[in-house]
């Protein structure tokens, strides 16, 4: 990989078992642009961040495994990206204790997390307060010219672009460059089978491994009006493995067939899943790749990381 490329730096909490609504709207289009060949590629492992909600040692670690398995299975190849868990380079949480000590407390209360979290009077933890600079110090560290993010993440970057900035002022040396936002145009927004969005805290949702018998029983409760016609939600789920071009003379053919039309909707979701699904199955086999892979990105990523950190040293004169 060329480091006269530009760097692309993606971080993403390890948070438990993919559904088909994470694959369809962010995760297919994530790998693609990471196998553009047009930047170099950081993928991140945040499980310090992940570290605010799972509280568990035996369950973040098959949060990570199952994370990097994703990524895998649905076709990251690893020799073209940098695949690393956070926790593996020290310089993540060095560099996010110094822009503490430029960061006040009322500019880090405008953070998105912490506003949501106060005015639902949750306890805050100072993770939770905290999570910007150290989201800051992710992406500075190794000079990112874009990081991928949804709309409602575009804050975090600001807050980078900021503390980059600031700290450059303060210490009068660019030592940072200023990331961009990189927000597809074209993320769908994947019903569950209750038709509200597909989330795991709604409980509505079709796992991306799930075999063939648990497709079958999640797509007969995708809910449905009784109005006859077309079943919105169900046609939504199946224009996502098959064209609109193919789909609209047989939803028409079966109109109010319900029960028809959700079969027919197994048969193009396991099809569609069945190679990712085997790829799973594979590597939960064979987990000693997964740790081979992180062990590889880790020593790239600190390289990278620590020469950024020697000159951060320099600047602000703990280094002689």
């Amino acid at each position: 990989m060329s480091d006269q490329k530009p760097v692309l730096l993606s971080g993403v909490k390890p948070s438990g078992e993919p559904h088909i609504g994470n694959y369809f709207g962010a995760l297919r289009q994530q790998v693609e642009l990471f196998e553009s060949g047009g930047y170099r590629c950081f993928i991140m492992v945040a499980d310090y961040h992940a570290l605010n909600t799972v509280q568990n040692a035996g369950e973040m670690r098959t949060c990570i495994y199952d994370l990097v398995m994703t990524y895998l299975a649905i076709g990251l190849d690893p020799k073209k990206v940098v695949l690393f868990k956070q926790s593996d380079v020290p310089a993540h949480t060095e560099l996010a204790w110094i822009f503490d000590s430029i960061t006040t407390m009322p500019y880090l209360m405008r953070a998105h997390a912490f506003k949501d979290a106060e005015a639902k009077n949750k306890e805050i933890s100072v993770g939770t307060f905290n999570y910007p600079m150290l989201m800051a110090a992710d992406i500075l560290l190794y000079d990112a010219t874009i990081v991928p993010v949804g709309a409602d993440q575009k804050q975090h970057i600001e807050i980078a672009r900021d503390t980059a900035e600031k700290f450059n002022h303060i210490f009068k040396d660019d030592v940072f460059r200023l990331p961009e936002p990189y927000i597809a145009s074209d993320v769908a927004v994947v019903p569950g089978t209750d038709g509200q969005k597909m989330s795991k805290s709604y409980n509505n949702v079709i796992p991306l491994f799930a075999s063939r018998e648990e497709i079958a029983k999640r797509v007969m409760n995708i809910v449905t009006d009784s109005s006859g016609g077309r079943p919105e939600h169900v046609y939504a789920i199946h224009k996502l493995v098959r064209s609109e071009e193919e789909l609209v003379p047989i939803y028409e053919k079966h109109q109010g067939q319900y029960k028809v039309l959700k079969e027919m909707l197994i048969e193009d979701l396991d099809r569609y899943l069945a190679p990712m699904r085997v790829r799973y199955a594979g590597l939960r086999s064979e987990l000693g790749i997964v740790e081979d892979i992180l062990a590889k990105g880790a020593e790239e990523a600190r390289a990278v990381s620590e020469r950024k950190m020697e000159r951060v040293k320099r600047v602000i004169g703990v280094t002689f």
